[in-house]
């Protein structure tokens, strides 16, 4: 979910930069309702989302996207 509340999908993984351990994207199934042309995917057709924050609230992960 971004902080607008726009649900994006369901966590499928991290992307992770083994040298420091950064996460510098997350890798999302998409929603239905999710227009894909519109994001970078990956082959599978994941939506690779770069952030700058992440936080948890109860069972739901809330993004603030790169820009």
């Amino acid at each position: 979910m971004t902080e607008d509340g726009q649900i994006l999908g369901v966590l499928a993984d991290f992307l992770v930069e083994t040298k420091t351990g950064r996460i510098p994207s997350l890798l999302v199934t998409p929603a239905e309702t999710v227009e894909t042309r519109l994001f970078k995917t990956d082959p599978e057709g994941r939506l690779i989302l770069g952030f700058r924050s992440m936080k948890s609230v109860r069972d739901v992960i809330v993004v603030q996207l790169a820009e």
